[in-house]
Parts: C-alpha cells; sequence; structure tokens
C-alpha cells in the first residue's frame, strides 16, 4: 500500500512516518520541502492514501501563507489528472476560525478540499487541530509546550505574558493514533471536520509551573503523578528535550563498612524506591515498622531475609539470589533483617509505600534474635 505524506520532514511528519513504519507500512512516499516538485506528479499516480500534512505556519511575509493553498492546489490537481480517487487527510488548525493570515489560508486550503470530494467524489478528512506537542517538536516557533519544555530542561528562563489565558493541547501519539484509525477507516466526524478523542485545556501559567515542577522535582528524586494523562504526556515530552550530557543525575549514597544504600526513586503517590549493598558476611536491617511496608528484591549475590513477629520468636527464612528473582514482602509489626550469606556483595532493590521522613521514620530497633 503507497502511502503519500507531504510535509513528511516536519513534526507531525516525522512521528507518522515512524508509527506507520512500526505498524509494518513500507511503501511511504514521504513528501518534504527539500523535494523536487517533479515528483509529485509521481507519488499521486498511485498512491492508495493521502497525509497532506505540509503546509506554511511561521512565514517571513503574511503573503507567503498563500503557499498553503496553492500547495494543497497542485496537490489535488495532480490526483484529479491519474483520476486517483485515494482517501486525502490534511491538518488544518483551530487557526481556520480566525481572521488571520494563517487563518484564512487554512480555511482556503479546507474549502479547495471539499470541493475536490464533491466533484470526484474521494474521501477527505480535514483536521483542525489545537496546539499538538510531544517529542522532536521545535521549540521557539509555534509549540508552547516545545518552547517551555526546552527552556526549562536548558535551564532557561521562562515568560507568560498571560498566565490566565488557556490553550487546548493534543499530544503527537494521540494524533498519530488517530491518523491511523482514519488510514483504516475508522474516523469521528462533527460537521465538516474530524475530531480527535484526547484534547486537554489548561492555562498557560500552569501549564508553565506543571512543565517547571518536572525539572525541579527530578532535583529530589520525585516523578509526577502517571495517573494524570496530561502531565505523563507532558513529562515525557520534557524529557525528550534534555541535552544529550544531562540524561543522568547522581544520587546520595549513604555508605559504611557494611555496604551502602542510596534512595532512588519517589512518587507522592506511590512510595520510594531505593537501592541497598550488603557486604558479604554482613547482616543488615534489625528492625520493624508500624505501617510502613516494603518489597525487596535480590537482583545480584544470595542471602538469607529472616522475620519474627515482634510478639513471637519463631523466625521465618527466605533464601534469596540474584539468579532467582523472587519479590519478598515486609509487612508491618515484623522484625526483618537481610543477611549476606554469599562470597560476593548482594544487591537489592527496595520499594516502601511511604516516602522516607526523618522527622517520622516509623523504624525501630529490634534483634532478629531477641
Amino acid at each position: 500500500m503507497k502511502i503519500l505524506i507531504t510535509g513528511a520532514g516536519g513534526f507531525i511528519g516525522k512521528n507518522l512516518c515512524a508509527h506507520l513504519r512500526n505498524l509494518g507500512y513500507t511503501d511511504l512516499l514521504e513528501y518534504t520541502r527539500e523535494t523536487d516538485r517533479g515528483l509529485l506528479e509521481e507519488f499521486t499516480k498511485d498512491c492508495a492514501f493521502v497525509f497532506h500534512l505540509a503546509g506554511v505556519n511561521r512565514p517571513g511575509t503574511p503573503a507567503e501563507f498563500e503557499e498553503n493553498h496553492v500547495f494543497t492546489s497542485e496537490l489535488l490537481q495532480c490526483l484529479k489528472e491519474h483520476e486517483n480517487r485515494a482517501p486525502v487527510l490534511m491538518t488544518s488548525s483551530a487557526q481556520a476560525a480566525c481572521d488571520n493570515p494563517y487563518g484564512v489560508s487554512k480555511r482556503k486550503a479546507e474549502i479547495l478540499l471539499r470541493n475536490y470530494s464533491e466533484e470526484t467524489g474521494a474521501d477527505v478528512y480535514i483536521y483542525r487541530l489545537p496546539g499538538v506537542f510531544g517529542k522532536w517538536c521545535r521549540p521557539n516557533y509555534n509549540s508552547v509546550v516545545a518552547t517551555f519544555c526546552s527552556a526549562a530542561a536548558n535551564d532557561l528562563p521562562l515568560t507568560v505574558n498571560d498566565p490566565e489565558a488557556g490553550i487546548e493541547l493534543a499530544y503527537i501519539d494521540d494524533v498519530v493514533e488517530e491518523f491511523t484509525r482514519a488510514l483504516r477507516g475508522g474516523v469521528k466526524k462533527a460537521g465538516n471536520f474530524c475530531v480527535l478523542d484526547k484534547t486537554y485545556t489548561i492555562k498557560v501559567g500552569a501549564l508553565k509551573d506543571r512543565i517547571l515542577s518536572f525539572r525541579e522535582e527530578s532535583c529530589r528524586l520525585f516523578v509526577p503523578d502517571m495517573c494524570d494523562p496530561l502531565t505523563s504526556k507532558l513529562y515525557s515530552t520534557y524529557l525528550s528535550y534534555l541535552p544529550e550530557d544531562n540524561f543522568s543525575y547522581p544520587l546520595t549514597v549513604h555508605a559504611d563498612n557494611r555496604g551502602f544504600f542510596a534512595e532512588f526513586l519517589k512518587s507522592a503517590g506511590g512510595g520510594q524506591v531505593a537501592v541497598n549493598l550488603i557486604k558479604p558476611g554482613i547482616v543488615k536491617g534489625n528492625h520493624w515498622h508500624h505501617s510502613k511496608t516494603e518489597k525487596m528484591l535480590v537482583v545480584s549475590g544470595t542471602g538469607h531475609i529472616l522475620f519474627r513477629r515482634l510478639d513471637d520468636e519463631s523466625l521465618t527464612v527466605y533464601q534469596v539470589s540474584g539468579e532467582n528473582p523472587t519479590v519478598i514482602d515486609v509487612p508491618p509489626g515484623y522484625v526483618h533483617a537481610v543477611m549476606n550469606t554469599g562470597v560476593v556483595d548482594l544487591i537489592m532493590v527496595i520499594w516502601a509505600n511511604q516516602i522516607f521522613d526523618p522527622q517520622n521514620p516509623d523504624t525501630f530497633k529490634a534483634g532478629i534474635d531477641e
């Protein structure tokens, strides 16, 4: 199946092409700004579907917006000359409802497409997109999310003129998924336009604060609330703007002759994760908790995890090793300890349902063999 994508080198085009290839579509006819115009004639001969994503949105002069409907006219004329009735999906903009030069040019392109459909009977799908954000979007261009994420990731100031102004957003993966459904014949329409299933509204000031929080919280090992779809998608986008020499950050390591302990990850609603290294022959723990619970996973080395209920003398012992990954639950009210019985370091990952609070640690010393 030959699929023509105009604007294939742009933000949406790159993501769409990558997604289509992942789905097994290999015959993609990618038309970019650098493509010879003569190839448009060839590409429109027998393509089975057209994604018309090309457009001018930041020209040097307002007159250059005319290219939006001029190129659309050329594309449709080529299809007509080849009597190719392939469906055409076109990305328009919410700005098409406005009377600025960009909006007028997008409206003209929409009218061309609707007239083409009436004349030829070809299916056309017009999406008036809100602000689309995600990886590979150019900052300081036409996406406030890209601009904010790039600034935050590079420790640059973020400027907001009207923090109370509302903005409608759509995430690139959701847009691409919607376009893929259209390719397969499933579209959702409202009047003359196709609509996205998932969009989000947020005030510009709140958007700025949320993106800045990603930078600030990572310094404290916190991850955002991934249960909120917009926050999760903004966080993924923010990470895509990190400089390549800034993907890493050190942990605070608490080390002594027994090994070390380092907190790794914290979440306001999901507790925390830490790494514990225990030297051979060493026992760590010998404490219990009122409400704190833990899950322990040995990823390297061998050892024993021992339990004794606080009001009992009997021991329960679990043999653990990195070669046989096993999760061990630590219930409240049980004294517990970890013993490295091997000849190499024992390394374990520990999840706790509470973020450690030094003012209220809920950790009380008691010997496992008392």
